[in-house]
């Protein structure tokens, strides 16, 4: 697959830039294994971080740039690509050193223009024993037929669905067919995986599909049409996690009203309407739980308090 960076089309952006000569796309990436992070993350929902955590590979630079993005020390594309050149053997030594110390889910955090790093990683892991559950944590800015690739490779799709409105998503995320390119990559996801979700004996989420939202502070609106879309369109059965975390990232200037967090009111306002379509499996967070989550990624362990 690494042949396809030679004019790289892996993403909506369709660059068709030759990543193995220069980062001269939109993303600014080139054909390296950009890792910006390789960790243990419980912060995940309770099924994907399992009880020992989910050991995340989080990818460097985006090809969304969402003004507000909490991960932006290593998803803004003026960024250094990543901290070390990092080569396959020492990803996989990485990624087999969480596995045997309780890992069983291994998530790939912003994966979508490093689709062939992917596939490479899971084979590898496949030739050195080892099985874990793969879960394909994207931003939902993905091709549907990429997507048909990893079919019999990714276990877990958890999307975000950030925007039903065009115009919010060029303005806050740069991208405004985003609306249109996540419906069709969550049907896709859909198609793949329907709406149960498997689960372990000990409550692991073994396959299936968890759509993420964030409510953003003064636009329940939006999020309120996207549930719905996803209730018509898919099935009130989806498992969604309605977050509530949403904070401005210190080191970013955010403009009204994503310069505060959101508020108990216009949260529940949400999960109001969620219970009224008919949503019943997934999760909520509470009003307050913007403090949580918030990475450092100077650090060897960003989410270590």
């Amino acid at each position: 697959m690494f042949t396809l960076l030679h004019n790289c089309s892996l993403c909506p952006r369709n660059c068709k830039v030759n990543r193995f000569k220069s980062a001269s796309g939109y993303c600014k990436c080139d054909a390296s294994y950009a890792i910006a992070s390789v960790c243990r993350h419980c912060g995940e929902e309770p099924v994907i971080s399992g009880r020992n955590g989910i050991c995340n590979i989080f990818f460097s630079h985006c090809n969304l740039q969402c003004l507000y993005c909490q991960n932006y020390q290593i998803s803004r594309n003026t960024s250094p690509q990543e901290r070390n050149k990092l080569t396959l053997p020492d990803i996989v030594k990485e990624v087999i050193h969480y596995l045997e110390s309780g890992c069983e889910s291994v998530g790939f955090v912003t994966p979508t223009q490093y689709l062939p790093h992917v596939h490479a990683i899971i084979d590898a892991l496949k030739d050195a024993g080892h099985y874990p559950v793969m879960v394909y944590n994207t931003n939902g800015y993905d091709r549907p037929g990429m997507l048909k690739d990893l079919e019999e490779k990714i276990d877990i799709y958890l999307p975000d669905f950030k925007y039903m409105d065009s115009e919010l998503a060029g303005r806050f995320s740069g991208a405004h067919d985003y609306p249109d390119v996540a419906k069709r990559s969550v049907k896709e996801m859909y198609r793949q995986k329907g709406s149960s979700l498997r689960l372990s004996e000990t409550g692991l989420a073994l396959n299936g599909l968890i759509i993420r939202h964030l409510v953003l502070p003064g636009f329940t609106n939006d999020s309120i049409k996207i549930l719905r879309w996803i209730a018509e369109e898919l099935s009130p059965m989806v498992h969604i996690s309605l977050m509530a975390q949403y904070y401005p990232p210190e080191g970013l200037v955010c403009p009204p009203p994503l310069n505060r967090t959101l508020n108990k009111k216009e949260y529940e306002s949400v999960v109001t309407e969620m219970e009224k379509l008919g949503f019943c499996n997934g999760w909520i967070q509470e009003p307050d739980s913007s403090g949580y989550y918030n990475p450092d990624f100077s650090n060897d362990q960003p989410f270590s308090s």
